[in-house]
């Protein structure tokens, strides 16, 4: 398996978010969260047993409560901290799930799953901890989520030392998320895109928020050389003379794919054999089939 993340660092950047939370930061789980309760709320049956994993605030555990379908909602996160009196929180390491196997109706993950080295290790266990039919939901940061950021510090770096180095982490692709879901077993897999974009005075207001949210760069590969205020100062300029809008303020683009997935159940619709077909295609479309 290789290692793209230093979950240490990972830890130390969650840890820090904790300790010097701010409120005003926690914007884009509030989006994810109601995002994922109006999801869950849609679906006609009950979830009796819920779990949310490394969900930062809670906001999403709150949410699936206030939608009434969900009966009890199980937290999990790295650090106690994390928890309330009225919402204690289970610990566990990013990387796993926490559960017993066949034991939730509904597992959810909102913005977390693109922290793991073994992605495809952590879907598998989604599915197996959920019962025959149970639902998976997931919101993970996808392809395009601080591209204006990546841009202008690679530039900055380019241009000052002559080379650069990863700052910014990789982002998967829809499609591959949605490949995943299939890879791990879920029936009815679904992915989907939504893109939020959020302004800011200075790219060093968005740096601000990205510590706040726990979200700098915890890359294995990163760079290990200190970087000069002359670094971030010229990255500055870069941002604003490249994604900035006429009244100065710069632009940050946040694409977050949603997952939905299924474990299989002898009820689930499931797609007709080849060679089914009652009916041309041809014939329902009114048109004349032309040979190849």
């Amino acid at each position: 398996m290789e290692i793209i993340f230093d979950q240490s660092l990972v830890e130390a950047h969650r840890r820090r978010a904790l300790n010097n939370a701010d409120p005003k930061a926690a914007f884009l789980l509030d989006i994810v969260a109601q995002e994922l309760a109006d999801r869950v709320s849609v679906v006609e049956r009950q979830f009796d047993k819920a779990m949310e994993l490394h969900g930062y605030t809670g906001a999403t555990a709150l949410r699936l409560l206030e939608t009434g379908k969900v009966g009890t909602v199980e937290r999990v996160e790295t650090d106690p901290g994390f928890g309330t009196a009225a919402m204690p929180v289970a610990i566990s390491p990013l990387e796993r799930v926490p559960a017993e196997p066949e034991t939730l109706n509904l597992l959810v993950s909102p913005l977390s799953l693109h922290l793991t080295n073994d992605t495809p290790g952590a879907f598998i266990q989604a599915r197996r901890a959920l019962k025959p039919d149970g639902l998976f939901l997931a919101a993970i940061p996808g392809n395009g989520t601080l591209n204006e950021l990546r841009e202008a510090l690679l530039a900055a770096e380019a241009e000052l030392t002559g080379g650069a180095s990863p700052r910014v982490i990789p982002f998967a692709d829809v499609r591959d998320m949605g490949a995943l879901l299939q890879r791990a077993g879920f029936a009815l897999p679904v992915a989907d895109a939504e893109t939020y974009t959020v302004r800011y005075d200075s790219l060093f207001a968005l740096i601000r928020d990205l510590r706040a949210m726990g979200m700098t760069s915890p890359l294995a590969a990163r760079s290990r050389t200190p970087v000069s205020r002359r670094f971030f100062l010229r990255a500055a300029e870069i941002y604003a003379e490249r994604f900035s809008d006429p009244d100065g303020r710069i632009r940050a683009t946040f694409s977050v794919v949603y997952l939905s997935g299924w474990a299989p159940h002898e009820s689930q619709q499931k797609p007709l054999k080849p060679g089914s077909a009652k009916q041309r295609l041809s014939e329902a479309l009114g048109t004349k089939e032309r040979p190849v």
